[in-house]
């Protein structure tokens, strides 16, 4: 059996109710938190904010409480994976801190000392890990179910992107009386001066024909002056636009801004959904709120294509936001509950490389279409599909695990084992057992300033989670104001973006994250700059979109960074709280971005500083950020609260 030198520190490895899998499955099993070198077994822990923090204690934490808030960022946008579930690194920062080796003063069952992280014989850490060591912590079976939850992304990143195209602004002048439509729309322009598309000259336009209004020597009298607001408008229809929201409503000159708020509703949705679906997914199962949250998407995504009113439409929205941040959400720990040990981590890393995929797809369906309702059509329908998929994917055998269902746990793990060719041993009614129920301490806001530590870290998350959303989304949902063709754009804006998440996932496990997390804002920072030095220069376009590209390439990799980093330098007590802090920092930044794209109607290079500027912030904010992890003021109370009672064996 695994040899278990340390006691259960924070971060430490908990001993195994099975025996390592270098061993056969079929030899006697030890009785449940047995190991050769009983450090702890004989202490009880009454303080549990001490917990062990390897991979799987969060997920044996579950069980008692619920889930903290979900992630309402990525499209939708990428949602914390490390927020119910700690990572390997995060652990390995507080080994020398926070554990100390058995027979060195770390308390073992004849001195009495008591190790920090002792737990009850039966803790929900342990039980956990029973699945992975049955199973495998990552086989051919969690790679075909990680890549099928993985699809659930597709519909969700078109949604957010859709208004890319839906909302794309269009040519448009005041609208020719019908005895008029022959005129030449320049001619019109010219003689009616509807130039700024708004308001036109008041003049009887009846008491003119056609042909009188071609003419190139005709003008109106000199007295005619005062101009009215435009009651109709015509809109280009060679712009490879289509029919947008702008050509079905008339959101222009004075409802120009309500395709702002139809995003807003939108992206308020998401994070009126973020701060639900945790809770919901803990009560009533990952997978039942999942296919839930896929079902009301699908409807709410074709029923827009059946909207026939402005309002109705918004309303719809800000429902799909809420569903869809629910999708992402269930379905991204139901892929990381599938898998274990270090591959949680990367599980939900490469849950991320949908979203490049679709706004590439996207493109090219907007490109075939020209027509948001049948956009919204094409987008929709997927939703459907993969609404069969309730037949294939399993619920979690760690929340049934939890919940106590073991006949429902032993067929999923049977399934799974036969699929990843693993026997299993024979007594696996004794080896699954759910956890004990155990008190937990209530970890609030207040937690997040409670040292000097905390506030240091609290301020500069906020100040980066919002920073990131307000930089991502900004080159992302404004897209169709940099110049050139939208569709490329498009494309071009999500093909860069598949490399930088694979380089971050390669170099994230290899190197310190703090430096490499400040350069990719610097070098953002720097594409914006030179973004904004060639902004207003047709000749200099490809050149523009050309560092467009680089700064959402870097941008990009320091978004997959983002979470983990986040994770690793909270405490685990409050780690839920930090990281549903910043998302709510992450939720602001969202609903401003979609009126970035006004600024460059105010000034043309006002959009590229201001993103540069954030940029600069977020590098240097990210500059006072530790490396690691380190002991503080909060883990010292923890340690005065926490009472060790010695059991003779």
């Amino acid at each position: 059996m695994r040899r278990v030198n340390d006691c259960w520190g924070n971060g430490m490895e908990t001993p195994k109710m099975f025996k390592s899998k270098t061993t056969s499955p079929n030899e006697p099993s030890p009785p449940p938190g047995q190991s050769e070198q009983d450090c702890s077994g004989m202490h009880i822990t009454l303080n549990p904010s001490s917990r062990a923090t390897s991979p799987s204690a969060m997920l044996g934490k579950a069980s008692a409480t619920p889930s903290p808030t979900p992630s309402a960022t990525h499209p939708l946008g990428h949602p914390n994976p490390l927020k119910s579930i700690n990572n390997n690194n995060s652990s390995n920062s507080n080994n020398k801190a926070s554990s100390k080796p058995c027979g060195k003063g770390g308390g073992n069952a004849g001195d009495g000392g008591g190790s920090k992280g002792a737990k009850k014989r039966k803790s929900s850490d342990e039980e956990s890990d029973i699945i992975g060591e049955l199973i495998g912590d990552y086989g051919k079976w969690q790679f075909v179910m990680t890549f099928l939850l993985s699809l659930f992304q597709v519909p969700n990143t078109f949604h957010i992107y859709s208004p890319t195209f839906q909302a794309a602004d269009k040519s448009f002048w005041c609208r020719r009386p019908t005895h008029l439509d022959d005129v030449p729309i320049d001619r019109w322009r010219n003689v009616s001066s509807s130039v700024e598309n708004c308001r036109m000259l008041n003049y009887d336009w009846n008491a003119l024909t056609s042909a009188q209004l071609s003419m190139s020597n005709f003008s109106l009298p000199k007295n005619v002056t005062d101009t009215v607001a435009c009651s109709a408008w015509e809109f280009d229809v060679h712009d490879n636009l289509g029919n947008t929201w702008s050509s079905e409503w008339n959101l222009v000159c004075d409802k120009e801004y309500l395709k702002n708020v139809a995003e807003m509703f939108f992206l308020a949705g998401v994070a009126t959904g973020g701060i639900t679906s945790g809770v919901l997914s803990d009560k009533f199962g990952r997978k039942m709120m999942l296919f839930i949250s896929a079902v009301l998407q699908s409807i709410f995504g074709l029923a827009l294509y059946f909207a026939d009113s402005f309002e109705f439409y918004l309303v719809l929205r800000a429902l799909l936001g809420i569903v869809s941040v629910s999708v992402t959400y269930a379905g991204l720990i139901l892929a990381i509950e599938y898998v274990d040990g270090k591959w949680r981590t990367i599980a939900g890393m490469y849950n991320l490389f949908p979203l490049p995929v679709s706004y590439i797809m996207i493109s090219g369906i907007a490109y075939l279409t020209q027509d948001y309702r049948n956009l919204q059509l094409c987008i929709g329908l997927p939703g459907v599909f993969l609404c069969l998929l309730w037949f294939v994917l399993p619920e979690s055998p760690r929340w049934l695990l939890c919940k106590g269902r073991i006949t429902e746990v032993k067929e999923v793990i049977r399934k799974a084992a036969a699929f990843n060719k693993r026997p299993l041993p024979d007594n696996l009614d004794k080896l699954l057992k759910p956890p004990v129920d155990e008190e937990e301490t209530a970890a609030g806001v207040c937690e997040l300033f409670r040292s000097k530590y905390l506030r240091l870290v609290t301020f500069c998350f906020l100040c980066i989670w919002f920073t990131m959303n307000l930089v991502y989304y900004g080159l992302v949902l404004n897209m169709n104001s940099f110049g050139g063709n939208i569709y490329l754009n498009s494309a071009l804006a999500g093909l860069v973006e598949i490399p930088a998440i694979a380089l971050a996932m390669y170099i994230i496990n290899r190197t310190g994250k703090k430096w490499l997390f400040c350069a990719t804002f610097f070098a953002a920072a720097l594409a914006c700059l030179c973004a904004a030095i060639v902004e207003g220069k047709p000749e200099l376009l490809a050149m523009k979109i050309t560092f467009v590209m680089i700064g959402k390439f870097t941008i990009s990799a320091g978004n997959t960074i983002m979470p983990v980093y986040t994770a690793e330098l909270y405490p685990t007590a409050i780690r839920n709280v930090g990281v549903g802090a910043c998302n709510l920092a992450a939720g602001f930044a969202l609903v401003l971005t979609p009126y970035l794209s006004l600024l460059t109607k105010i000034e043309v290079h006002l959009l590229m500083t201001l993103l540069t500027a954030w940029c600069i912030f977020g590098a240097i904010v990210i500059i006072f950020l530790p490396e690691a992890m380190q002991h503080h003021e909060h883990e010292e109370h923890d340690e005065d609260k926490e009472i060790d009672t010695q059991v003779p064996a």
